[in-house]
Formats: structure tokens, sequence, C-alpha cells
């Protein structure tokens, strides 16, 4: 912090800097008291930067004026003190720790977009044509693992004439055809395989799990077969549920993010600041700006694990609605319920299936779920971890219930309906 002072004025002055280069002075002759104006330095550029703030004439000490004026700057130095800015890593691949620069979008693009590809899919329905879908990709693996969206590549309704084959087109302006391996509609995650004799740029996948709102994300894709597209944008909700979104079926979780997303992005990667992928691109509200979401990478490595242990998607189902809990819920369901279970936090049960797993365990309205499997659980989404892909497994669980009644069930989850 670096102070200026001049002798006693007639004056009260406030200061605002701002990062043009201006401050906002307002001057009042009703208190005698020593002028102070005070400039926060960043600590790694104090030694490099010399601050002269420059008070002009029109300046009137003995009468009230509101002004704007420019501040004076001299720098003694082109870059700050060696150390003064901690580094992570060393030789080319060396990060500054905390820092946005103006190339930071940039250089996460450019790590990531050799392995972002165009996908094109021939489409016909009883022999006739209806044209091609269109839409991105990433390889995840140096082996021609293509990593995008099942909409793109198995369209529900219409037969794809290709047989499962579908154009691939890289940055470089390769063309490959690739074969769709996998496909999971409820997730709307597929992969597709290529293979090429000459080695294939990759894209290093991250994590989703550490993911704020606020946080500078980059999509990249085709859109409207528009290759090369880059757009950026911040992270606005990290959980956003498909029930927010009116989609039916099983619970599933979204990142949302303000980055443009258009027809054809669908598939393309969602990149942090690292250039690692933390998602995968899947749609927009059509009906407003800014609204676009894409599954988290956490998932999508899951869904990736269970292709190549068992070829598909296992997944456990109890039967049960649930929402979770925080201590001012409780509270006020406590305050409208005086009976309301006596717990901190927990999974409310809001709806039981009737002749779901769940139903023949015993659970009903209104049970809060605290423990299950032996471990403690606060959310739905520790519950579903919990349960993993254990179909036919007896799991107990222990449920808070009104008037202080405590009950231990037992459920064996059943796999799911893929059309649920």
């Amino acid at each position: 912090m670096k102070r200026f002072q001049r002798k006693p004025l007639i004056a009260t002055v406030l200061a605002s800097l701002a990062a043009a280069g201006s401050a906002l002075v307002f001057t009042t002759n009703d208190t005698i008291s020593r002028t102070s104006i005070l400039i926060s330095v960043p600590q790694p550029l104090k030694h490099s930067w010399t601050d002269r703030l420059v008070r002009p004439a029109f300046l009137s000490p003995d009468q009230s004026q509101f002004c704007i004026f420019p501040l004076s700057f001299a720098r003694t130095g082109l870059d700050p003190p060696p150390g003064s800015v901690k580094e992570e890593g060393d030789g080319e691949n060396h990060k500054c720790c905390n820092c946005f620069r103006r190339d930071t979008i940039a250089n996460a693009a450019a790590t990531v977009c050799p392995a972002v590809v165009n996908i094109s899919v021939s489409r016909g329905f009883h022999g006739l044509s209806a044209g091609r879908s269109i839409g991105s990709g990433t390889i995840i693996d140096a082996d021609g693992t293509i990593l995008t969206c099942a909409h793109v590549v198995d369209f529900q309704g219409l037969t794809i004439s290709s047989k499962g084959k579908v154009d691939v087109t890289l940055q470089d302006g390769r063309v490959f055809e690739g074969t769709v391996v996998n496909a999971d509609l409820h997730s709307d995650i597929a992969i597709v395989k290529i293979k090429s004799k000459t080695p294939l740029p990759t894209a290093k996948l991250g994590t989703s799990n550490r993911l704020r709102p606020g946080d500078w994300v980059v999509a990249m894709g085709c859109p409207l077969s528009l290759q090369n597209t880059i757009t950026a944008g911040i992270v606005s909700c990290v959980d956003r549920q498909s029930s927010d979104l009116g989609l039916g079926g099983m619970r599933r979780e979204y990142l949302q993010t303000d980055c443009a997303i258009n027809a054809g992005n669908s598939g393309g990667p969602l990149v942090n600041v690292d250039g690692e992928v933390i998602g995968v691109n899947i749609m927009k509200v059509l009906a407003a700006d800014g609204l676009g979401f894409a599954v988290p990478i956490d998932s999508v490595i899951k869904i990736i694990d269970h292709f190549k242990k068992k070829g598909r998607v296992i997944r456990p189902w109890l039967g049960l609605k649930m929402l979770n809990l925080n201590d001012m819920v409780v509270a006020q369901l406590q305050e409208r319920d005086p009976s309301f279970p006596k717990v901190n936090k927990g999974v409310l049960v809001s709806m039981v299936t009737p002749g779901s797993p769940a139903d023949r365990a015993g659970f009903h309205p209104s049970d809060v779920v605290v423990e299950f499997d032996g471990k403690p659980v606060g959310t739905i989404k520790e519950i579903i971890d919990i349960m993993g892909d254990n179909i036919g497994k007896r799991l107990k669980a222990v449920v808070k219930r009104a008037n202080y009644v405590t009950a231990t069930l037992t459920v064996i989850p059943e796999e799911a309906n893929p059309d649920m």
C-alpha cells in the first residue's frame, strides 16, 4: 500500500481508483483535514511500478468540485522481479498460479483444438434419404476412440442408412470412416472408433467435481458445419438437474454454461482454462440465449468404464423420488410439523413407486435416509455412488421417521429400464 498526502486543505477527498487509469474525486469545504489517497498495488508489481498521482490545476481547494482526472504512472521495469510471481512446473509447460492472461483462452483452445472432429451421419427412412446429421466429437485416445453424443450417431425414429458408419473429419482435413462402438441414449453419450496409420491428436480428460459457478470454460465444435469454432463463457451452474429442465426419466445432472452452443456443437468438448475436457456439450434451450448444457466429464468417465467392462451402462433402480436436506430446509420442515424427524442432514423420500424395490423394502414418503449400506449419506448423489452398478445386492438403509422412530430397511436394487 502506498500513501500520498499533502499539507492541510479545506477539503475532504474521496478517491476511487479505476483500472482504466482514472479517479473520481469529490471535495467539500465543510471540514479541515489532511488529504489522503490510498492506492493498492499488487504484490508482484510493488518493485516494478512507481505510481505518481497528478493533481490537475482545475481542482480548487476552496470550492466544492466533482471531477474525473487521469492518473500518471511511471513504469520502471518491463517484468515483475524474479520470484515475485509463483510458478509451478518447469520448461515450456510452466503455468502461473491463479493467473488469467489475455492468451489463457487461446492457449486452452489450442491445446484441445487438434483433437476436435466433425461427425457426419447419413440418415434414411424406408430407403429414402433424410439428409445428414452433423455433430462434433473429441479424440480421447491415440487408438482412435472418439467421444460424442448418442443423438448425433443414433437418432431415435430414423434408421441410419450407413449401418453404424459415420464420416469423421479432423481439423487438419483428414477424413476417416468411423464405427459407432457404443451408445447410451439415457446419458446421450456415444463412442466412435476410427483407424489411422498416422498419429492422431488427443485431448486430455480433466475432472468436473472441482468446478465452481463462475469458472471460465471454452465450448468447441462444428456448429452449423463451421469447423474450428470456439466460444468462451463461464460455468453458470455445476449441478443442474434434469427435472429443472422438464426432462423425465431417471435423474441426471448437467453443467450449465453461457457459452454459445448451436446445432452441430453436440458432442463437442467443454474445456477448462488448463486445456482439459470437463464436459460434453449436449444441448441448449432454444427459447433463450446463454443457456447451454454439458454432461460432466466425471459422469462420462463412469459411462466409458461401463462400456469397457460390460458393453452397456448398468443402472440400479430403487423406485424412490428424493430430496437433499440441509439445516435450513430441516428447520423449516420442523417448524411446519413438530413431529418431523430430528436430523441435521439426510435425504428426504418424497415418493415411493408402487411395486418398486423400495416399496417392497418398506420405504414410506417422508422417510429421511441418513445411512446407506453402512455409510452416512446427506445427498442423493452419495446414495447413487454407493449403489454403483450393484444389481441384486442386499443393501441396508437407516431411515428416520416422525416421532423419533428409526427403522432399518433392506432393499435390493433392480436394473433400471433403459426407456425410463
